[in-house]
This record gives structure tokens, sequence and C-alpha cells, in this order.
């Protein structure tokens, strides 16, 4: 949703009318994941997709359909459904879709916001689609704003936040669809070295917030980092705060000396970060993790470090390396394992 946000300008700007599509749910091999969004101007225009082409002509139909009755329901676009046929879906998945006459207030507000915010939609129990949603509620990361919701899907959206995932989510006899919108990831590099040149860019690529930190002014410059979104002079144990480092950032650690790397092991640690790596090669991790149990890192989060830092994808380039880093943060914050990807 957050990128239709200038095309939802624009075509209110020209005065039409604009109403929304969303993948609530998938079956199967479903192009486009929950969340995806497809917006319908009143005028015909289409900006968005919630099937990657196969379905955007039946959706903006529906919508046009509930700019008339003013109800938002859930369609179901599938192989097992004779309509998918003259649609075309023929990917072979199942896809549900909220459509909804205007753009929510509350998610339009949650998508220009800063992130941290999750809008729950109460849908109909069961399989049941062709019925209204219920209601609506706005959770934060912390797990305000939710009054009358169950523990369980509180912690569900709390989680979803953090995968920075939207997913369906049941709670006895009641179901809800959490459209997330986290924090902007951040990933903090320790140490302003060539690999690490490599990994800002790719990292700011993936929509990630990139801060450099090395206590080298020479090394932290804005013509070897251009792509940072932040160069900050110090060790990542003394700027923290200034950054405010928390359990949200991504922390690879790249300066390569034990002097600089185990007080920023110790701080990202200390913090709770979500993902904690240091290069280096088996060896030094071994006596890196004996330092650091010394120093009162406790076997848990050294079950957390990821040593040597990055998928093993067989490159040894400083671009390889920083490929291999940013996908290694990729799969733990979606929760993903380092197996191939299933082709379809």
């Amino acid at each position: 949703m957050k990128e239709l946000l200038d095309t939802l300008d624009a075509w209110r700007r020209d005065g039409v009318r604009v109403g929304r599509a969303m993948v609530i749910r998938t079956y199967g091999s479903a192009p486009r994941p929950d969340g995806a969004a497809l917006l319908y101007a009143a005028d015909g225009r289409v900006a968005g997709s919630v099937s990657g082409g196969c379905v955007e002509g039946a959706a903006a139909e529906e919508i046009a359909r509930a700019f008339v009755t003013g109800r938002a329901r859930v369609v179901r676009y599938g192989v097992t459904d004779e309509q998918a046929w003259s649609v075309g879906l023929a990917c072979g998945g199942n896809i549900d879709v909220l459509i909804e006459p205007e753009v929510p207030a509350d998610a339009e507000a949650a998508a220009r916001s800063t992130g941290g915010v999750a809008v729950l939609t109460e849908l109909p129990a069961g399989d049941a689609a062709d019925i209204p949603p219920v209601s609506r509620y706005v959770v934060t990361e912390t797990g305000d704003g939710a009054v009358g919701l169950p523990a369980d899907v509180v912690a569900a959206a709390r989680e979803a936040l953090l995968r920075g995932a939207s997913r369906i989510v049941e709670s006895g006899p009641r179901q809800y669809f959490i459209e997330a919108y986290p924090v902007r990831p951040r990933l903090v590099m320790v140490g302003a070295v060539e690999i690490a040149r490599s990994l800002a860019r790719l990292a700011r690529e993936l929509g990630f917030a990139t801060v450099v930190v090395d206590g080298r002014a020479a090394f932290a410059t804005a013509e070897r980092f251009p792509q940072a979104d932040q160069l900050v002079v110090g060790w990542l144990d003394e700027v923290a705060d200034a950054i405010a480092l928390d359990a949200n950032d991504a922390v690879a650690v790249l300066a390569h000396d034990p002097k600089l790397d185990d007080p920023a092991l110790i701080e990202a640690f200390a913090r709770g970060c979500r993902y904690v790596g240091a290069l280096g090669s088996r060896k030094t991790q071994a006596d890196r993790r004996e330092r650091l149990r010394a120093a009162g890192v406790s076997d848990a989060d050294l079950a957390r470090l990821h040593g040597p830092i990055g998928l093993d994808l067989g490159g040894r380039s400083p671009q390889e390396t920083a490929l291999a880093i940013l996908a290694e943060v990729v799969a733990e914050r979606y929760g993903a394992s380092a197996e191939p990807k299933t082709v379809r």
C-alpha cells in the first residue's frame, strides 16, 4: 500500500473516487503475497496488483460495483471457482481478495506513518467469502490500541510487524486479517570496510535504512558511502544511544578487530537486536565466542550470533560477501530457512 500513496494522492487531486482491493489469503502458489493491493479509480485507472495480472480486471470490476453498493466484501478467485477460468487465474493458486469502495482511513494513515502499526480487519468466520468484513482495529508494535482483541491476536499482530508480513490469524471462531506496516528495517554496519560499501548499496535497494559506524573518520565518509542514510564516527558501544539502536535493528560487525568487534557485539546483544552477525573464519568465531562468554554474554545470545556471517553462497569477493550477508538478514527477518526456494 505504501508504494501506491503517490498514485492515490494524484488521483484524489483529479477529483476521482478511489477504491481498493487487497489480497487477504492465498492458497497454493498464488503469485502475490498477502497484503498486495490494487487501487481502482472511478475513471477507469488501475494501479498496483493482486495477482500479477491475471485477475486485475475482475478486481477492478468488483470495486466499481462496490462504488454503487457502498459495501465491502471478500471475493475468492481460484482454479476451483468457475469464475477463475474466465478471469485467467492460470497460476494454480487461489486467493481471497477484500474489495472496498474506499481506501480505509486507518489503513491509509498506517501506510503514511513511519511504521510500527498494524490494521486488523475482522473477517467472516471460516472460509466464507462474499460476506462483508466485520470490524477494524489498529494495533501498534507495543500492543497499544488492542482494546477488544484477544491476547493471541495482539501477539500475532506484533509478530507480523516484527516480520514485516501481512497475514490471516484465527482466534476461536473469529479470524482477522493483519495488514502490517512495520518500522522500516534498518541495517547497522560496524566497520566502514569494502564489504560495507556493497552492503549499504544492496540494503538500500531492498528498502533498508542503512547506518555505517566507524571510529575512523577517514573511512566513514560520504564519498565512500553515498548510499548510506547515516554515517557515524565512533564505535557502536559509544554511539548506540545516539543512533537509538534497538531490537528492530540488524547489526553486521565487519571491522575484523576484536578490540572493536567484541564491544559492538556485546552492545547489540544487550539491546536485543534482531540479527547479529560478525565477519571472521570459524577459528575466529570460536575464539570470539570464548571471549564473549568470558565477558558475560549468555549462551542464548551466543546461539543467535551469525558467524561466519552470511549464507554460504560460495562467493568470496566483497560484493558476493555483501550479498550473502543481506540474504541471511532477509531470511532471518521472515523466519525463513536457507533451503532453496521452490520454483513456481
